[in-house]
């Protein structure tokens, strides 16, 4: 484990921080337009009265580094699983196993649930997040095509 920086549950007061990464992912993905969320929806959404999502943040010196946001979704087949919405760590502190911890955390939290899996998307492009995931024994499913209906 990396001294420098601990992992805890996201607070109210880490969403700033947390929009800010969110931010910064939609630059490397070149869609920085798709970012909408208003602030105190993305808020309450987790923190409100209803929590829809969970997450974890690193920390170091200088701040919120990187977090990993999920909800509950609910299979049929498998019963409820993690949705891993995003595992992001800012530019200048990947390769420091920042990512590592986040992902151990959230396999601990998903064990500890009783979730039958963590499920998740990957950009096919994004090489570094491919290889990171495949260092987890992931598997990744061709058959599966993505479907967006926006409303």
């Amino acid at each position: 484990m990396n001294q420098a920086y601990s992992i805890r549950p996201a607070t109210r007061q880490d969403c700033p921080a947390m929009l800010g990464l969110i931010r910064e992912l939609a630059e490397y993905e070149k869609a920085p337009q798709e970012v909408t969320v208003d602030p105190l929806h993305f808020e309450q959404s987790g923190f409100g009265p209803h929590p829809v999502w969970w997450a974890i943040v690193a920390e170091g010196q200088e701040g919120i580094v990187g977090f990993a946001l999920y909800y509950i979704r609910y299979s049929t087949w498998k019963g409820q699983v993690m949705y891993l919405e995003d595992i992001i760590v800012t530019e200048s502190h990947r390769g420091k196993g920042i990512g590592s911890m986040l992902m151990d955390q959230l396999i601990q939290e998903a064990k500890q649930k009783q979730f039958g899996r963590i499920v998740w998307q990957v950009l096919e492009w994004n090489e570094p997040a491919i290889r990171f995931y495949r260092k987890y024994g992931a598997s990744f499913d061709p058959e599966w095509v993505n479907v967006i209906l926006d409303i």
